[in-house]
C-alpha cells in the first residue's frame, strides 16, 4: 500500500480549504489536514479565510452568520453525476481521472471514475456500524474489529468471524469492480482497508485535491 498523508499539528496556519461531514470538520492548509467537530473549527476559526464543501446542511446559518467561510459546494461537478450524490463524493471523484475511489468513514462509499467522468458506486455502513449491527442482534457479538485479520483462512473465534465477514464482503465487491484501475482509500478507516489491498493508495487529502481542481 502506498501512503500519502500530510503531517499533523495543533494549530491551524494558512488554510485554503475545508470539508463538513455529517460529524468532522477536515480542514486543509497546503501540508497539513486537521479533524476538529464543526461546532469547534466554527468559534475557533471563523475569521480565517477558507472555502469549503458541506453535506451537513443544519450548520448552513450558523456558519454565514458567524464566519467568513465561503460555501462551494456548487463548484463541484463530474460529468455522469447523479442528481443527490454527495458533495463531497464528486469532490472526490475529481481528483483522479481513473480509478476506483473509497471513502471510509460513517459509510464506506466506493466510485468509479473513467477518463474524468462518474460511472457509478455503491455504499456500505461504516465499520461501526457493521459492528452495531451486530450487537444488535446479539450481546454475544459484541466484538471489536480484528485488525490483524489473516484473510487467507476461515477464522475460528466469533470476533475474527464477524471481522472477516465485514472485511472480506468489502474487498470481494471492490476487486469485481477493480479490473485494473487504481485503488484509491481515504477516510478515517481508509488505511486500515487499504491494507487489504494491493498497490492500494491511501491519501487523506483526495477530496481537497478534487476541490483544488474544480477551483
Amino acid at each position: 500500500m502506498q501512503w500519502i498523508s500530510h503531517k499533523k499539528g495543533t494549530k491551524l496556519g494558512n488554510i485554503l480549504l475545508g470539508d463538513i461531514g455529517n460529524t468532522h470538520m477536515h480542514l486543509y492548509d497546503r501540508d497539513s489536514v486537521f479533524h476538529l467537530s464543526p461546532q469547534r473549527a466554527i468559534k475557533e476559526y471563523g475569521k480565517t479565510k477558507l472555502s469549503y464543501i458541506s453535506v451537513n446542511s443544519s450548520l448552513e446559518e450558523r456558519i454565514k452568520a458567524e464566519t467568513i467561510w465561503i460555501n462551494i459546494s456548487d463548484k463541484m461537478h463530474i460529468p455522469g453525476e447523479y442528481e443527490t450524490m454527495g458533495v463531497d463524493r464528486r469532490a472526490l471523484c475529481l481528483s483522479h481521472d481513473n480509478g476506483l475511489f473509497i471513502d471510509a468513514g460513517s459509510a464506506i462509499t466506493v466510485d468509479m471514475v473513467e477518463r474524468g467522468s462518474y460511472k457509478g458506486g455503491y455504499i456500505f455502513p461504516g465499520l461501526s456500524a457493521m459492528l452495531k449491527s451486530y450487537r444488535q442482534i446479539s450481546d454475544a457479538l459484541d466484538v471489536t474489529l480484528e485488525r490483524s485479520l489473516d484473510l487467507t483462512r476461515l477464522p475460528l473465534t466469533t470476533k475474527e468471524q464477524i471481522s472477516y465477514g465485514i472485511i472480506a464482503s468489502i474487498k470481494a465487491l471492490i476487486e469485481k469492480h477493480r479490473e485494473h484501475k487504481p485503488l484509491y482509500f481515504t477516510g478515517g478507516d481508509g488505511a486500515f482497508l487499504a491494507g487489504f489491498f494491493r498497490d492500494a493508495t491511501y491519501d487523506e487529502t483526495l477530496v481537497f485535491k478534487g476541490m483544488q481542481y474544480a477551483l
